[in-house]
């Protein structure tokens, strides 16, 4: 492709850049841990790298706000996050809350969904168990 090998590396460098921006959007649980053996309230933290945290309402790409399904599973991109008790939507841009759950294990779901509370699908979603005392 190119005639210089440094060429070539600028260009692979260039190439796994751009790989690397579309695959970077993801969230994540700070506290608790997966597996984590908790007491009430469970206070949860979630982050999101690779896209920002707005409102409600905003429709602006690369923007949304999390939602917390309690004992459910990723939501299909697209699909409007339910509003329920075991559906908590942070729509004024949270990143922590405090839970109360019955004793046992519990699943916790974040999902990042658009200003319309749409999904943006399992890959904008992460998966942890917990077990309350």
């Amino acid at each position: 492709m190119f005639k210089h090998k440094w060429m070539n590396g600028v260009a692979l460098a260039g190439l796994l850049a751009v790989a690397g921006v579309a695959q970077a959007a993801s969230v994540s649980f700070v506290q608790p841990k997966d597996g984590a053996t908790v007491s009430n309230p469970v206070h949860v933290v979630f982050a999101v790298d690779g896209m920002n945290i707005a409102p409600a309402g905003t429709m602006t790409d690369g923007t949304g706000h999390h939602h917390l399904l309690i004992d459910g599973k990723p939501l299909p991109k697209g699909e409007v996050v339910p509003t329920n008790d075991k559906s908590l939507h942070f729509g004024k841009g949270q990143t922590e809350t405090d839970l109360t759950l019955p004793p046992g294990d519990h699943t916790l779901t974040l999902q990042f969904g658009d200003g319309a509370h749409r999904s943006y699908g399992p890959e904008m979603s992460k998966t942890i168990t917990v077990h309350v005392k």
